[in-house]
Order: C-alpha cells, then sequence, then structure tokens
C-alpha cells in the first residue's frame, strides 16, 4: 500500500471556511474597517474566551432560542464541566464586565471584540458553523442618543467599505412595563392557530420567536398577529421617537419593521438589522439591539447597555455582489518594495537591506532561488510591489541599487547608504 493509499487527505470541518489568499486579505480588510469605526467612536478593545460556562449562554441568551436549544457547541472538559463554544458576544462581554468591575468606572462602558463564533448549523452559502464577526457594547446608560450612535457607527462601516446596496431595518420590542401585557396579546392569539407541538412550546416560552420562524405557512397564520411597536407604553415609544429623530438628524437611512425579532431573547426596545437582497436567504449582514436587564440577569447591576455584531463573512459576499473594488485599501498588494538581487554577493547584501527597510517599517519581500532578473520580477508583479530594487555585481562594486517605480516604469540609481529615506519619502 502506497503512502498515498495510507493517508486520506484531510479537509477543513464542515461549514468552516477557510481564508486563503487572494481573498484572506479582503477578509482583513473588511475586519479592520469595522474594527477602526468602533476605535474612531471611542470603543476600546476587549478579547473574550473562546468558550464559557455554558450556563452564562443559557440564562443570558435565553433557553428558547435556537441558538440556546439547537446551535451550540457544548460539551465536557476534562473536570466535567459543561462549556461552550461562544455563539454570539454580548453575554461574554457582559460577564466580563461584572467580574473585572468595570461597571464600577466611567459609564458608558465602551467595547469592541472581534472573532469567531460557533454555531451548529445547516451550512449554505452565508451561514457557518464558524462565523466571524466584530462587534461593539456600550454599557451602563440608557440613553437613545447611544442607541443612534451605535447604529450610525455600524452603518458607517459598511458605507467605509463601499458598500451601498442594503437597508437598516428598525423597531422597538418594548421593555419590561409594557411587553408583559404585549405577550399576553401575542399567547392569546397564538394559541388560536393550529400550532404544531414544537411552535405551540416555543409560544410558551417566548412568543416572539413565533414571528421570527421562517416557514411560509407559520408566517400566514402570523400575518395579522398584535405587534410589539403598536403596544408600547409612553416611555418606550418616547424612546424610540428619540432614536429616529437623532438617525434622520444624522442622515443614517432606515425602514421600520414591525415584524422584526431577532433571534437572542435578551434584546428590548431599540432592535436592528443590516440586511442585503444580494445575499439570498442569509440576507442580514449584522444587526444588534438594546439589553436592558442583562446584565442584572447575570448577576451584576442591573445596568442597561445596547450592541451590535457585525458579519465579516457575510459582508464579503455582499461586497462581491455589489462588485466593490476593495484595490484602493491595498488588498491586492502583499508588500511596496520587492529585491532582486543578482549574485551570491549581492543576495547577501539584499538580505541586509532588506531586513533594514522592514525594521523601519517598509513592508519588504526579495527574491529567493537562483532566478535571473525577468523571472525575479514576475514576483515582483505578483506581490503588487510599488517599487523593486535590483542589486548586482555593477550596483554593488558602485555603493548603489537600482530602484524601479514600477508604476512609472521609470528607474533610478540611489546609494546604498540613501536607499531608506528614499523609500520612505517616496511612500510617504
Amino acid at each position: 500500500m502506497s503512502d498515498k493509499q495510507k493517508f486520506q487527505a484531510l479537509s477543513a470541518p464542515k461549514g468552516v471556511p477557510d481564508y486563503v489568499p487572494p481573498v484572506s486579505p479582503k477578509f482583513l480588510a473588511v475586519r479592520e474597517a469595522f474594527t477602526n469605526q468602533a476605535h474612531l467612536a471611542g470603543y476600546q478593545h476587549i478579547e473574550l474566551p473562546i468558550f464559557e460556562d455554558t450556563t452564562l449562554f443559557a440564562r443570558g441568551v435565553g433557553e428558547s432560542t435556537d441558538v440556546v436549544s439547537k446551535e451550540m457547541y457544548t460539551f465536557a472538559d476534562r473536570g466535567e464541566r459543561s462549556v461552550t463554544l461562544r455563539p454570539e458576544g454580548t453575554a461574554g462581554v457582559m460577564r466580563a464586565v461584572i467580574e473585572h468591575n468595570l461597571d464600577r468606572g466611567q459609564l458608558p462602558i465602551k467595547l469592541n471584540y472581534a472573532g469567531p463564533f460557533f454555531r451548529y448549523e445547516r451550512p449554505q452559502a452565508g451561514r457557518y458553523r464558524q462565523l466571524q464577526q466584530v462587534g461593539i457594547e456600550a454599557i451602563g446608560i440608557d440613553d437613545p442618543a447611544l442607541d443612534a450612535e451605535v447604529i450610525a457607527v455600524a452603518d458607517r462601516s459598511y458605507r467605509s467599505l463601499g458598500l451601498s446596496q442594503f437597508r437598516l431595518e428598525l423597531t422597538s420590542l418594548g421593555d419590561a412595563n409594557c411587553r408583559p401585557a404585549y405577550r399576553e396579546k401575542l399567547q392569546e392569539f397564538l394559541f388560536k392557530l393550529p400550532l404544531d407541538e414544537e411552535t405551540r412550546q416555543r409560544a410558551e416560552l417566548n412568543p416572539l420567536r413565533v414571528l421570527d420562524d421562517k416557514r411560509p405557512e407559520v408566517q400566514e397564520m402570523t400575518a395579522d398577529a398584535p405587534l410589539m411597536l403598536d403596544h408600547l407604553d409612553a416611555g418606550c415609544r418616547e424612546h424610540f421617537e428619540t432614536v429616529t429623530g437623532l438617525l434622520d438628524d444624522m442622515g443614517v437611512p432606515y425602514v421600520i419593521n414591525p415584524r422584526m425579532v431577532r433571534g437572542l431573547d435578551y434584546y428590548t426596545k431599540t432592535c436592528f438589522e443590516f440586511v442585503h437582497d444580494g445575499l439570498g436567504a442569509q440576507s442580514g449582514i449584522g444587526g444588534g439591539g438594546r439589553y436592558d436587564g442583562l446584565m442584572g440577569q447575570l448577576g451584576g447591576q442591573d445596568l442597561s447597555g445596547i450592541g451590535y455584531g457585525l458579519g465579516v463573512d457575510r459582508t464579503l459576499l455582499a461586497l462581491e455582489a455589489e462588485g466593490v473594488d476593495l484595490s484602493s485599501l491595498g488588498v491586492d498588494r502583499r508588500v511596496d518594495v520587492y529585491g532582486v538581487a543578482l549574485g551570491a554577493a549581492a543576495k547577501k547584501a539584499m538580505a541586509g537591506l532588506v531586513n533594514q527597510l522592514r525594521g523601519a517599517g517598509i513592508s519588504t519581500d526579495m527574491a529567493y532561488g537562483d532566478r535571473g532578473l525577468k523571472g525575479a520580477m514576475k514576483g515582483a508583479d505578483r506581490a503588487q510591489a510599488r517599487f523593486a530594487l535590483v542589486l548586482g555585481d555593477q550596483e554593488l562594486a558602485n555603493g548603489s541599487v537600482a530602484v524601479k517605480n514600477l508604476a512609472e516604469h521609470s528607474q533610478e540609481d540611489v546609494a546604498l547608504a540613501q536607499v531608506q529615506e528614499y523609500l520612505a519619502q517616496a511612500l510617504a
């Protein structure tokens, strides 16, 4: 039996995407653009554990949600403790805020996170079992101006990439004062319908979840269901109207969607989703909302909060659907400078020069192997370098290097002692 027959080629787990060149630079560009917008608004980085105590998500996300009941990767560790790969970020952020007493300082606490999250879903385009998100959370103050800020930062994050064919859908889910009465009205309506047993149980636990059912027959049955937006109390209505007024002032376009239900139980008041119709069934590219009461539910102070999670994977698909060119972000350029050495002595000198340039913060690579000038310059083209440095015996003897401007197709001999300064000015 041959080695090839012994060892079968391995592949990534089902539903877990690899990002490799030339796509991976675009992935990084999206993630960095999202993170940059969060930092511009004063949100500081928080690094969360990949897995947490299962109770955190059961209590924080809601046992009636599909995320908890069907989609979590839960297992017992070697100490027989039940742990879960994080399916979302907000519960973990709240746990960290409580544990590290961040809520004892100045409010609101403004935090930003990024990374992979895990849900056991049926894989399809835009729906992965390992999904990548960038999120922010603003915790500690119930101010509609904060809601508007969070939504505006998300909107600007997408637009900073050149994405335009999306829409912001907005609603209010009320709060602990007005939702109980609405819950009774909705359950009264739902229990008159011929629901299957599983859906009826969901209606008992959290009737809003039934309005989120994507099955056409359920959507048809619930078409005339009472809506939370029509049953807000005066305080929640004023809050929502202030949020929409601020968004109008900021020039952030939105549409009111009174039937919108987010997939997590902790949302209250302002709730929103960004939708892109170019993605087919998986059209949501990000969203979030306010979650007053979540911190108290997790054992902390009874402080309010609002945040979002933006999908990096789906945003990449949306950019592709719109044909957005990310070249202005430098995603095609591997390095700015590419060194070509002709001969052993020149290669030794070039290795030192490349190391020097990297130390000065100039992205640099060089040709390896014994390729000639023509073959080595193909490497510079593939790297999308702006400049190529050609060093041979003659240049070495003269103490210089040929600097080729690849965009302008020009060349200039520069003293080796001056090449770092030359390139720094040329790349500025």
